[in-house]
């Protein structure tokens, strides 16, 4: 979790709620306002009308579009904000995921030799290595 990406998620969620609209522009184009989070590579993935963070992931899973973001190989922090509609009562969630621009990637040979061990069990998603 990334307290800058937390509050970019949150502005964005909070626009959303304010005007009761789904819109990655609500809050600003996204590139100027991921700019200040340092991040190489960014993305944002949007909903309305789930209550908790679970049921929101299952809808951003289940969508190909929102589960390549999900997926980016190249993040190492993510942001999640919330707010709710007063005019509607629908809760407005946003999800900024990115990685680090001088952060070097790993070698593949590496990755294999930390990867021995016990088989790890499934995931249905993997987010910065957390198992969900």
């Amino acid at each position: 979790m990334d307290p800058t990406l937390n509050r970019i998620a949150q502005e964005q969620a909070t626009a959303m709620a304010a005007r009761d609209v789904l819109d990655h522009e609500v809050a600003g184009a996204f590139s100027s306002r991921v700019a200040s989070s340092g991040s190489g590579h960014a993305a944002e993935n949007i909903a309305y009308g789930h209550d908790n963070f679970t049921k929101t992931l299952d809808q951003w899973i289940k969508s190909s579009g929102h589960r390549e973001n999900l997926l980016m190989q190249s993040a190492s922090r993510v942001g999640v904000g919330s707010a709710k509609s007063s005019k509607t009562g629908r809760t407005y969630w946003a999800l900024v995921i990115a990685g680090d621009p001088d952060k070097p990637k790993q070698a593949a040979s590496k990755v294999k030799a930390k990867s021995r061990g016990p088989t790890p069990q499934p995931c249905r998603i993997s987010i910065m290595g957390l198992c969900l």
